[in-house]
């Protein structure tokens, strides 16, 4: 509707030029807003305002001039000015009946837009480390890369999703000998275990897996070489694990990138020389450091310690400007909160490569405390142990795992409720919003069942100038704004405004439907109101989607 506006109130503006009304016939940049006071109207503009500078006139009088040339009808019931020069809008009741028709036309694509013109973007997330299952922050960040993918995909850019595989440096070192000196000890050998090691039960598990695949000489292999067998037999299992619980949770890549690939295919020492040539990276202290600070980070960085090993950093710049290399206009990176202090230097590396910094996003996500029944909750305490993603979808499911992570912005912390996740009721998001969608389905059957919809298509909106209730309009509004969620969603990378909407329509039906009958014993209303609340099914289908939700015909 706003874009509607828009285009009347400028053909407008163009009139008064004509007319001599105006001096300019230069368009401002305007905002058209909803009142936060129904007695506003229901859109509000800051045109006059914001056109003062370019007309020469006062507000008020630009405003005077804009509103004499707009008709008012079937679309626009009548146009008010407040205050400085504010322009009120307010609607007639059929100019929101068009929307049920725009939804039951385009369907699955309703709600889908082009401003993102195909660029072509690349989503990298969860990217955890092969050392252990994912926990529960892995859960919240692999739910919001993978929706922030969705909601871009739906917005019209070119989107793949990219899962960057860590499977080289001490980390994997420090795997291999964990399950190394596991395996010692399954063999009867006395062992000390570093602190540093990892400690789970699902060490003692691949320790014991490794030890009967290669049986008991295995012990005596030579240490180095043994670690390394450990190392990559124990990554790869994990790495199979990750995968299957990422499946469960409804999560799949367009690509597994090895962090390893890029020290095999030399990448990594091509970038360092690159830049050494350009003398952004200097010998110092016998390591190798990127000037950073340069580029607004505040130290210089090691890419090379001066033991020769290089540093995360280093494999990290070869692998951003490989992405780039493979023809993404634009990288977006999911990281925990923790990776707050590596962007700078990321950044810097990405712009010293001949790059925008506009061309790289960063999205932080903060943590999950688990609840259960409102007070903290651990699920082990055994060392080493955490509350896997695994855990959390086995007991709520996926569905209400994946919305409760949306249910907040990233950037705030997130309290996760085991015992609401799984309620059958309104306290339960996922449920309060998969009901209605459930519910419109047994209306529709119903209605079937009693011959109402006989020879009935809905390919458009049946008798919807019937449509005239102030539950039905506001309905009605709701519906309209979908895409315009969807647009702001994509701009600014945040998933939780598609679940606030999907709430907020939820809410609006709830109330519609406590209040008015659907069927009713008068057939042309009662397909009106099939026509509408077909629509709101089919959005509601729309938005679960871009969340990796599903939309059940019954619950």
């Amino acid at each position: 509707m706003k874009h509607t506006l828009k285009r009347i109130i400028f053909k407008a503006a163009q009139q008064a030029f004509e007319k001599g009304v105006f001096s300019s016939d230069e368009m401002p940049e305007m905002e058209i807003e909803e009142p936060r006071h129904q007695s506003h109207g229901d859109f509000s503009t800051n045109f006059a305002m914001v056109s003062a500078g370019i007309q020469k006139m006062p507000p008020r009088k630009i405003a005077e001039g804009l509103v004499a040339l707009i008709e008012t009808g079937s679309l626009i019931e009548k146009v008010e000015i407040a205050g400085p020069g504010f322009i009120n809008f307010f609607l007639s009741k059929q100019a929101w009946h068009p929307v049920v028709n725009r939804i039951l036309e385009q369907d699955k694509n309703y709600g889908a837009s082009d401003i993102g013109k195909n660029e072509k973007v690349q989503v990298e997330f969860v990217s955890a480390n092969p050392t252990g299952p994912l926990h529960v922050g892995h859960g919240r960040g692999a739910a919001v890369g993978d929706s922030v993918a969705k909601i871009l995909s739906f917005a019209g850019f070119d989107v793949q999703k990219e899962y960057y595989i860590n499977d080289s440096g001490r980390q994997i070192r420090t795997l291999g000998t964990s399950v190394w000196l596991r395996l010692l000890e399954k063999a009867g050998q006395k062992i000390e275990f570093p602190d540093d090691c990892y400690k789970g039960d699902y060490i003692q598990d691949l320790a014991g897996e490794v030890l009967e695949k290669y049986g008991d000489g295995f012990v005596k292999k030579d240490e180095q070489e043994a670690v390394e067998i450990c190392a990559r037999y124990a990554a790869n299992k994990i790495l199979d694990g990750i995968k299957e619980d990422l499946s469960s949770f409804g999560v799949t890549f367009d690509q597994w990138f090895s962090e390893q690939s890029l020290y095999d295919s030399g990448q990594v020492q091509k970038a360092i020389d690159e830049f050494k040539s350009r003398n952004l990276i200097y010998e110092q202290d016998g390591a190798l450091w990127f000037r950073t600070q340069d580029f607004g980070d505040e130290k210089n960085r090691v890419v090379v310690r001066n033991n020769g090993l290089t540093t995360y950093f280093a494999s990290d710049i070869a692998y951003h400007m490989e992405k780039y290399e493979r023809g993404f206009d634009r990288v977006i990176d999911v990281w925990g909160a923790d990776h707050h202090g590596y962007i700078k230097r990321i950044d810097a590396s990405i712009v010293a490569s001949g790059r925008k910094s506009e061309q790289f996003n960063v999205i932080l996500v903060q943590l999950v405390s688990l609840l259960r029944g409102g007070k903290p909750f651990q699920m082990s305490t055994r060392s080493g142990e955490f509350v896997t993603l695994k855990n959390i979808v086995d007991e709520v499911g996926k569905d209400a795992a994946r919305f409760m992570f949306l249910s907040r912005s990233y950037d705030s912390g997130l309290d996760f409720d085991l015992e609401v996740a799984k309620q059958k009721n309104a306290n339960n998001p996922v449920y309060y919003v998969q009901y209605v969608h459930a519910r419109i389905t047994g209306i529709l059957l119903k209605a079937k069942q009693e011959t109402i919809l006989q020879d009935i298509d809905f390919k458009k909106g049946e008798n919807l100038d019937l449509l005239t209730a102030e539950e039905e309009i506001n309905l009605l509004k709701i519906l309209d704004t979908f895409k315009e969620n969807v647009e702001k969603s994509a701009e600014t990378l945040h998933p939780h405004v598609m679940f606030t909407y999907l709430m907020s329509l939820a809410s609006a039906f709830h109330s519609y439907y406590n209040k008015h009958k659907v069927i009713t014993d008068k057939k042309e209303l009662t397909l009106a109101r099939l026509s509408l609340v077909l629509g709101v099914k089919k959005v509601i289908r729309n938005g679960l989607a871009l969340l990796g939700v599903s939309a059940p015909e019954r619950m």
